[in-house]
């Protein structure tokens, strides 16, 4: 008998492990960044009490920053 454990799938896995909450089948919303970023190349995002920054650099890549 294999007594390793599995690892999560996908993130929601990640996330349903994580934080509790129920595993779902439901496929993730996709948000082209075309709309994110129509007013400019930075946006704010609010998790919880936390503040993130994600910004869209000159080299079309994407910054993730606390």
């Amino acid at each position: 008998m294999n007594s390793r454990k599995r690892l999560p799938a996908n993130a929601a896995e990640v996330a349903s492990d994580k934080f509790g909450l129920a595993a779902s089948n439901v496929a993730p919303r996709r948000i082209d960044a075309a709309t994110l970023f129509a007013a400019g190349p930075e946006i704010v995002i609010t998790h919880g009490l936390e503040t993130y920054r994600l910004r869209l650099t000159r080299q079309n890549r994407l910054i993730l920053t606390k």
